[in-house]
């Protein structure tokens, strides 16, 4: 057990099996950047036992993706002083792996970090970088004039007799560092047909399947001001497009939140989390923290909706808790604030989501995570 939790729950020894669970963000909630909030430490104090097991379901859901689950685990295992296993870490592209009917496809993916290994884990076998292809087709990539080829005679692959297999689709796993360069070979392979070495009269449309994570459009981590995420180059990829193409581009998978994809992925953790457990009762109540009203809380309102509707499986709800501690701040003006003008809510989620300003509007706001479990345990009658 972890020296920073033994002793220190505050929870009865005793309790009956929980009908409830966690959905955590982790930026803005848990931490900021790489430092650990403090109240984070102080709500597993109420939820981790001496033994450093959790009382009740935790699943961690965060947009990130350039990193590996069990990297992100091994992480929040140190920040947060107990054992998270890479199971209970739900990355914003970890629902891919449902998506088996591209798993076979040469697929082009786009991202940084562990790109490679992260597109295996989710079960694509035949992934190709876009440094891979820029390699493979040096005149590509033309906008920063120190990188351009020193010749422009080779209009192919780099090794000659050897042309590079055509690519069936694309993975977005989260923002390039080069975004001028992704931009630019992407385009190329959906005008393409996956054959940037070829040029076509007109582009293919439909063009190949494209599978995106993470849609926020900002996040928060040291700076005093929210970050660019991976929504904001996938809005520049949709203008590009529509500017050249006169067409929107579409997506064969979009995720991450607030996609109930994620959601669904999530409960689906927590139930096996609990049967592992041994937890015999069903988790009927989900509770969502989160810092961003475009992501976390929307989300979670649309899951909540959707769980009114639908006949089978066991959650009933999930409520939205909106935190103060990242993107979310009551003192200025952010993504659930009026629009100038007055005319609402800007609205920062993504195109394919449509608009509903009523899902911005969390069921509590908290000041921290630590007050987020204080309630949600006493709304569930245990003790504190």
């Amino acid at each position: 057990p972890s020296p920073h939790l033994v002793g220190r729950s505050r929870l009865p020894s005793v309790q009956s099996p929980p009908t409830f669970g966690f959905l955590l963000d982790i930026d803005g909630v848990l931490v900021r950047g790489h430092q650990v909030i403090p109240a984070a430490r102080e709500a597993f104090r109420r939820l981790v036992d001496p033994q450093g097991q959790l009382r009740v379901p935790v699943v961690f859901v965060t947009n990130a993706g350039n990193v590996l689950q069990r990297s992100k685990a091994q992480e929040l295992s140190a920040l947060l002083g107990f054992q998270v296993e890479p199971d209970q870490v739900i990355l914003s592209h970890s629902p891919m792996k449902l998506f088996s009917q591209h798993h076979d496809k040469r697929m082009l993916v786009s991202g940084q970090g562990p790109l490679v290994e992260n597109a295996r884990a989710l079960g694509f076998k035949h992934v190709v970088t876009v440094d891979e292809l820029r390699a493979a087709f040096p005149v590509l990539d033309m906008v920063d004039l120190q990188r351009r080829p020193k010749t422009t005679a080779s209009r192919g692959p780099s090794t000659p007799g050897s042309p590079h297999p055509h690519s069936a689709g694309v993975l977005l796993l989260g923002e390039p560092v080069r975004w001028e360069t992704s931009l630019q070979l992407i385009m190329d392979i959906l005008l393409s047909d996956g054959n940037p070495g070829t040029g076509l009269a007109t582009a293919p449309y439909p063009h190949l399947p494209v599978l995106a994570s993470n849609t926020d459009l900002l996040w928060m981590a040291e700076a005093k001001m929210p970050r660019f995420g991976h929504g904001t180059f996938l809005l520049c990829l949709e203008a590009v497009y529509r500017k050249v193409t006169g067409r929107e581009l579409c997506y064969a998978g979009l995720m991450g939140k607030p996609s109930l994809l994620t959601y669904q992925y999530a409960e689906g953790l927590l139930a096996r989390q609990a049967a592992r457990r041994g937890w015999a009762a069903p988790i009927r109540s989900l509770y969502a923290v989160g810092d961003n009203p475009m992501s976390d809380i929307y989300g979670a309102n649309l899951f909540h909706q959707h769980l009114q509707t639908r006949q089978e499986g066991a959650a009933r709800s999930c409520a939205a808790i909106l935190v103060c501690t990242g993107v979310y701040s009551p003192r200025a003006r952010g993504p659930a604030a009026p629009a100038l003008g007055g005319e609402g809510p800007t609205f920062h989620g993504h195109r394919d989501l449509g608009f509903n300003p009523g899902l911005l509007q969390a069921a509590h706001v908290v000041s921290d995570v630590h007050e987020a479990v204080r309630l949600v345990l006493g709304k569930e009658g245990w003790t504190l």
